[in-house]
């Protein structure tokens, strides 16, 4: 598939701008493949946009097909911040985790 400077630039801009969904210490570490395919069978034209993050904890990977590349990317960057979203939650850096848990026992304590 022929990337054009547009097409560049919504995939550097959608997919690169997810490191803020990481903790710091994951940000550091982290980096991404972006594969864009169009696959035409029977006259239908097929648009992959397939996205692996490697993660210290974890390998992320997200696939979509559209009629449309655009509308694929668009779609894989959603499901990547829900991805990355309980990526942080489950790794995260615990501050917020311990702050929950001793406000809890604070509570059944009284």
């Amino acid at each position: 598939m022929s990337i054009d400077e547009d097409l560049k630039n919504l995939v550097n801009k959608k997919i690169g701008n997810l490191d803020k969904y990481l903790s710091r210490h994951s940000r550091e570490s982290a980096h991404a493949e972006v594969f864009l395919k169009e696959n035409k069978s029977k006259g239908e034209k097929h648009n992959t946009c397939e996205v692996t993050i490697y993660l210290p904890h974890q390998t992320i990977v997200v696939k979509e097909d559209a009629a449309n590349i655009y509308t694929a990317v668009d779609v894989t960057e959603v499901k990547l911040k829900q991805q990355l979203q309980n990526y942080k939650n489950t790794h995260g850096n615990g501050r917020f985790h311990r702050h929950v848990v001793a406000r809890f026992r604070r509570k059944s304590n009284s």
